[in-house]
Parts: C-alpha cells; structure tokens; sequence
C-alpha cells in the first residue's frame, strides 16, 4: 500500500529545500546553494522509500537510492547523487577545511551542478512514484 500523504509531504519539503537553493545562488551563498541541493535530493529519496513504507534512514543520498525497488532503475541517478554526497559535510563546517570557511571553497559552478543533480533526482523520483501509483491501481 502506498502512503501518497507521507510521499506528499516529504516531496513538498524536498522543492521547498530546492527553491531555497535557488535563493541561495542568487545570493551567491554557493556552498549552502550545494548544501539544500543534496538535503532536497535526500528529502525526494526519503519521500519515495517512506511512500513505499521502507526504512529511511542516514543522510548518504546514494545508499538511500540504493534501498528503492531495483526495478524503479536508481542508476540513472547514481552519479547525481554521487556528487551530491561529497555536499552534505564540507559546505557547512569550517572544520572540513584547514583554513577559511566553506564560503571560501565553493563557485556559482559548484552551486548550479548541484541544483542540476538535485532536480534530475527530483524528476526522477517524481517519475517513480508516478509510475508506482499506475502500476498499484
């Protein structure tokens, strides 16, 4: 049985995280541009596997997509995700790096990659529970 109210509400957070990225770009605040790309991507993961009834837990965006139904085909998202793990520590805490802030390390680039990765795995969530929804009715 799916839960269509928990996918609802975990994908709202998910585009809310999205467009406060976007905000972020703008603002050139690039790392936590790349910080609310992997945390929306996460939140679209853990929508499907918790619509699914299935454990969502821990924040490595490609092990959550790993855990969706094989048939669903996560690999055509892998290497967003991929690259979406390597934001969800250095672009928050000056401790990642040995000198200046995570502000100091990232580009408008960094920050447009991720939200490209992030909305490729929105989409493809988003398709996912489409087709889940067709195939369960």
């Amino acid at each position: 049985m799916l839960d269509e109210d928990e996918y609802e509400r975990w994908v709202r957070a998910s585009k809310e995280a999205l467009a406060s990225a976007k905000g972020d770009l703008e603002r050139g605040d690039h790392n936590w541009a790349c910080f609310k790309a992997q945390q929306a991507a996460e939140f679209a993961a853990k929508a499907l596997l918790h619509g699914l009834g299935l454990p969502a837990y821990g924040h490595i965006l490609s092990k959550l997509l790993e855990a969706t139904p094989k048939e669903l085909g996560f690999q055509q998202v892998d290497r967003q995700a991929k690259a979406l793990d390597k934001y969800y520590v250095p672009t928050r805490y000056p401790n990642a790096w040995v000198e200046g802030t995570p502000k100091d390390y990232y580009t408008r680039q960094d920050g447009e990659e991720a939200l490209r990765c992030a909305e490729d795995i929105v989409g493809w969530v988003e398709a996912s529970w489409k087709s889940l929804r067709r195939g369960r009715s």
